[in-house]
């Protein structure tokens, strides 16, 4: 296994702020299998994992990158590549303008891989089983569980651009809400509590977290964050393109461990929804449970990212598999 760098990175990863509002049955998790190319690409996981290896060492951030990826992918109805189509005038319009989808970057490098799976066998590996597997290998750079992660999965020739922010609530919804939509893909309270401990990686921009400290500071905040994050964003209405951020875990911060739940307990958690975990009685016991055992939070994590991986995805002849993952192959 790698070991994890403390790069710094590009944007924060609102990872998960989350799922479905309806459930689509647009495929089953179970019509997905280990090891699906191993007659037709025998080495298109070993490749993948190669490419993720060589950006994750010139590029840190990537690593997050490909696990925000997969949250923004198979919330919006299925794991199915929608979120790293292009705009096409009249045709189709990109996730990737909602401005759920804001600070979200680094999708050229998706490219990069997708070219090197295309030379070794052309139209067979799927951009989404690219989305899931990158993100799979990239938890592992930081640090994270190693996670059996099934493929199969084919891509989605339409965007649901118009949509997402019905899929995807925005950081300060009520975490009884991000229960919910959680539930609604087969995701339990502990496995949710677990997702969310994806923010131990990764940096919020100052837009995003001045609601809590202007005009007067959260008192759910611990003084000494509340100043430190004063300093990283001293002014209430900051330029939301500014490079101004502030990080969820000082201590580990490319690290994908349960220091985000220390400092929960610390009342250091960045967003309202991190801070909400430790108010919540149905969630604070998992807090404690994975600050006290980083083992155990990665085992929930692992399981809880697997049920996300495979939620309703394309399989079979639905879909296509895609040669260039911006663009459907009519393009």
């Amino acid at each position: 296994m790698a070991t994890p760098k403390h790069h710094c990175t590009p944007s924060f990863i609102f990872l998960l702020f989350l799922p479905l509002l309806f459930h689509f049955n647009l495929g089953k998790g179970d019509d997905l299998q280990l090891n699906y190319y191993s007659q037709s690409c025998p080495n298109a996981e070993e490749i993948i994992k190669q490419e993720v290896t060589k950006l994750y060492d010139k590029h840190g951030n990537t690593a997050v990158s490909w696990i925000r990826n997969l949250f923004h992918d198979c919330m919006v109805k299925s794991c199915d590549a929608s979120v790293l189509l292009e705009t096409v005038k009249g045709r189709i319009e990109s996730e990737k303008e909602s401005p759920r989808s804001f600070g979200m970057r680094n999708f050229k490098y998706v490219n990069t891989i997708k070219d090197a799976v295309e030379k070794e066998c052309p139209l067979t590996v799927s951009c989404a089983d690219i989305v899931s597997l990158s993100a799979r290998d990239g938890i592992l750079m930081l640090g994270g569980p190693r996670i059996e992660m099934k493929t199969g999965r084919r891509d989605s020739d339409e965007s649901y651009a118009t949509v997402v922010e019905d899929y995807i609530p925005d950081h300060n919804d009520s975490i009884s809400l991000v229960l919910s939509r959680f539930q609604s893909i087969g995701i339990d309270v502990e496995g949710t509590v677990a997702l969310l401990g994806a923010h131990s990686v990764g940096r919020v921009h100052c837009i995003n977290l001045v609601d809590r400290l202007y005009p007067t500071v959260d008192p759910t905040l611990d003084p000494n964050y509340a100043d430190y994050l004063k300093g990283r964003c001293p002014t209430p209405n900051p330029d939301p393109m500014g490079v101004f951020y502030a990080r969820n875990d000082r201590e580990t911060p490319m690290i994908l461990d349960n220091m985000y739940y220390k400092n929960l307990l610390g009342h250091k958690g960045l967003l309202t929804v991190d801070q909400q975990l430790v108010s919540d009685p149905t969630t604070y016991p998992y807090v404690e449970n994975f600050a006290t055992d980083n083992g155990y939070f990665h085992d929930q994590f692992a399981r809880a990212v697997l049920l996300l991986s495979e939620n309703n995805p394309l399989t079979g002849d639905q879909g296509e598999i895609r040669k260039d993952c911006r663009f459907v192959n009519s393009n």
